[in-house]
């Protein structure tokens, strides 16, 4: 018996949406577009874009940190030297970070990108760090906040004799990550690897050996986890990018093309309704649909019956056209003697034949019956030669069906007949339109046709009027139009124009009629289908007007193009969220396909805080702190399985074709349960929160056996007595690289609404964990 909740005791699960926001289906997709070309051009642009904020950024940094070092340093001669090496360090960024502003140049050269990365980075390094102050044998240390890095402190180790501790390493390696313009993610990852390296190694050589005995060595890793722990943060705010930038691109692309697809689309259907119905009464028609259709959407239209259309009535008057009635002789005999297959493949290949001549003649065909075909020259547009057009295009359907005959073998002909004057055209019809032309002079052309002789162009004397006889071989009209009631009445004098050339003009007429018997109009597929190139081209284009953001950007208030930032003024400038608190909230309750990557990152800092808090307590590990670290990372474990287990069922069954892999119940609910995660906003908030409480529950019980009184009184005598050095409770250093990644992690989960991303890190702030903000308050006072 199949278990209840589940279909012949199967329960599947669907990884499709997921997989969209796999980086590896991400690259393959771009590379079977190919758009990974286009995607390095835009890749190049924004992270120029990243670049220039940072520029403008640690140009502000380097003037408040150079201007705190000379306003709160009793000794200002001290740090003249750090003050000159910072300004010094931040000119050598600018400048050789300006040179990626020249696109074309870095493109060229992609050395040029990596090595501005590299001097940057290692300029910085070496002049660019805000230390800590170790107490040693020069008293006047502690009156100066004192700022210096791998340069400056082994400059001041053999100087003054000061072993000074780094601060700003954070700052390098986010900014490696983060700002960098290098377009390889190991490229990023190796140098942020790299200049960690150095900084481990600084404080192996010059603070470890100092401060630390040899029973504390284990102290050493601390750094190492926390540069682990940064590293991992800029590796995901890098993949996270990544993902991002080209799920947005592969998205740009399907739009593209399918604005492509619809104005293709739209180009044929225009062509088949001109083939039908002319452009100036189509346009009226068109308009008044559409106009119909944007009532009803209003609510405005009137109830109608269904079926039954309402529209305007489409009728022009043409004063001067010239109107062509032709008829296929012997038509009714080649329907007795060929079978239907073969009859319809002829008049299709004969009619095929008129409507490319009428193209190629300007005539308007308005439709055929059986073997009636008649059409209008002047009608699309005015022409002065509307009467020639339509001879010429009556002498050429003569050589057509010539032609024709002699190919099948079958007795048929061509009966003409051509007048000028006017008509009424227009469309008629409710339910099904039809598009005709009406009046006397369509009457008169009728009949010209009918009277005429086969092989012959039967025109009138207002046709021939508009010719210049001496390019036709003209001759006397029928004796059948003389006795015609119809022309009789009307006054109508007919002639006859043979398809053979006029002596007088032999060369223009031979070549005109060899062109028409053998003509090759070619096909136009740039009306059915857009060239290869033209759509890359245009691609290439909409991808240029892809908007990056700057500061430029930020701060410019002027209106901008809409059609190349359509949602510069539905996003606000500062915290990226929509105006439209409604638009806001169905983004945030869309479902969160990348909550298994924030997971992982979750889990990663969580491991490495608490192996940092541990270490960090040294021998004084407290119970509370065991069973803390065991429920929070039992707690991100669980997360982690249950966000992942559908990933990893994936790519063990995944692959496999109709796959009915039995899972069990555990599986189901880890299925469903990961889904109604993703889903749900309110329980990915309520984890987040957790979360970040968790991690700063870190931090309190760090400072649990710290008293702030008898911290307070140390303090004091400190100040009073002179000590050179006060036995504090806890590494001050070791709690700011904790805070900062905590920080870090606060703005790395995704649709999380920004109030509780901004939250977050203010529980640091809670009245029970203020003694903490006051003891780093101290410290910071105790280095000024």
């Amino acid at each position: 018996m199949p278990r209840q909740g589940f279909v012949d005791d199967v329960c599947q699960y669907n990884y499709t949406k997921e997989r969209l926001w796999e980086r590896s289906y991400l690259l393959v997709k771009c590379a079977e577009l190919h758009l990974e070309e286009e995607y390095r051009l835009y890749q190049a642009r924004l992270w120029n874009s990243f670049l220039g904020v940072f520029l403008l950024l640690h140009t502000l940094i380097t003037i408040a940190h150079c201007a705190m070092l000379l306003f709160t340093c009793e000794h200002p001669h001290l740090i003249y030297f750090d003050v000159a090496l910072y300004i010094a360090s931040a000119f050598i960024i600018l400048t050789v970070m300006s040179v990626n502003f020249c696109e074309n140049l870095a493109m060229r050269h992609s050395w040029i990108t990596y090595t501005s990365a590299v001097v940057s980075a290692f300029a910085l390094v070496s002049a660019g760090e805000l230390i800590d102050i170790q107490p040693s044998t020069f008293t006047i240390k502690k009156t100066c906040f004192h700022t210096a890095d791998i340069f400056q402190g082994t400059y001041h180790y053999y100087k003054h004799d000061w072993a000074l501790d780094t601060f700003y390493d954070t700052y390098i390696v986010y900014m490696i990550y983060m700002f960098m313009p290098i377009p390889i993610m190991s490229g990023a990852l190796l140098l942020g690897v790299t200049v960690s390296v150095v900084y481990i190694a600084y404080f192996w050589v010059y603070v470890a050996e100092e401060y630390y005995s040899d029973e504390d060595y284990g102290r050493f890793s601390l750094d190492i986890f926390h540069h682990l722990g940064f590293n991992l943060l800029g590796m995901f705010f890098r993949i996270m990018n990544d993902i991002v930038v080209r799920s947005s691109f592969l998205d740009r692309h399907q739009y593209i093309m399918e604005k492509i697809w619809l104005r293709n689309a739209r180009r044929q259907e225009k062509l088949v309704l001109h083939s039908i119905i002319p452009p100036q009464i189509a346009k009226p028609i068109q308009d008044d649909i559409q106009n119909r259709l944007a009532r009803k959407l209003r609510g405005l239209a009137a109830s109608r019956s269904p079926g039954v259309m309402e529209h305007v009535m489409a009728i022009q008057i043409h004063p001067e056209v010239s109107i062509l009635y032709a008829d296929v002789v012997n038509y009714t005999k080649m329907t007795t003697t060929l079978n239907v297959e073969k009859l319809v493949r002829l008049l299709h290949d004969l009619y095929g034949r008129f409507d490319m001549a009428a193209t190629q003649f300007e005539v308007q065909r308005i439709k055929f019956l059986g073997d009636c075909y008649y059409c209008v020259a002047g009608l699309m547009r005015p022409s002065p030669d509307h009467a020639k057009n339509c001879v010429d295009l009556g002498l050429s359907m003569i050589s057509h069906i010539q032609e024709v005959r002699r190919e099948n073998d079958v007795d048929i002909n061509m009966r003409i007949g051509v007048h000028s004057g006017s008509v009424i055209a227009g469309v008629i019809g409710e339910a099904k339109l039809q598009y005709d032309i009406w009046g006397t002079d369509v009457t008169i052309a009728n009949h010209l046709e009918s009277t005429g002789s086969p092989g012959f162009v039967h025109v009138s004397a207002s046709t021939l009027n508009e010719l210049e006889p001496s390019e036709y071989t003209i001759i006397p009209g029928t004796d059948a139009a003389l006795e015609d009631p119809v022309l009789s009445k009307h006054n109508i004098s007919t002639f006859q124009i043979s398809t053979e050339p006029s002596p007088r003009f032999t060369k223009r007429t031979t070549q005109r009629f060899e062109s028409q018997s053998h003509m090759d109009i070619p096909a136009r597929p740039d009306l059915y289908r857009t060239k290869d190139h033209v759509i890359n081209e245009e691609l290439r284009h909409e991808f240029r007007k892809m908007p990056v953001s700057s500061f430029k950007q930020i701060f410019s208030w002027r209106r901008r193009n809409q059609s190349i930032d359509l949602l510069s003024t539905a996003v606000t400038k500062f915290c990226l969220v929509y105006r439209d608190s409604n638009i806001e909230c169905k983004y945030l309750r869309s479902p969160d396909l990348m909550f298994k990557y924030s997971m992982l990152l979750a889990w990663s800092i969580g491991c490495s805080l608490a192996y940092i808090q541990q270490m960090s307590l040294g021998e004084g590990v407290l119970l509370e702190a065991i069973l803390l670290d065991v429920v929070v990372l039992t707690f991100l474990t669980a997360l982690l399985v249950i966000s992942w287990y559908k990933k990893f069922c994936w790519l063990r069954y995944g692959n496999k074709e109709n796959n009915r892999h039995r899972f069990g119940k555990l599986s189901c609910w880890i299925f469903r349960t990961s889904e109604k995660i993703q889903a749900s906003l309110s329980l990915r908030i309520c984890i987040y929160l957790f979360i970040i409480c968790a991690y700063n529950s870190v931090i309190f019980i760090m400072m649990m056996e710290c008293d702030r009184e008898e911290f307070e009184v140390m303090y004091i005598d400190s100040k009073l007595y002179h000590y050179d050095d006060i036995d504090i409770c806890f590494n001050p250093w070791v709690i700011t690289n904790v805070v900062s990644l905590i920080i870090g992690m606060s703005f790395t989960f995704t649709s999380i609404p920004s109030f509780f991303i901004t939250v977050g890190p203010l529980i640091l702030f809670l009245p029970q964990n203020m003694h903490i903000v006051r003891s780093l308050l101290s410290h910071l006072l105790l280095c000024i």
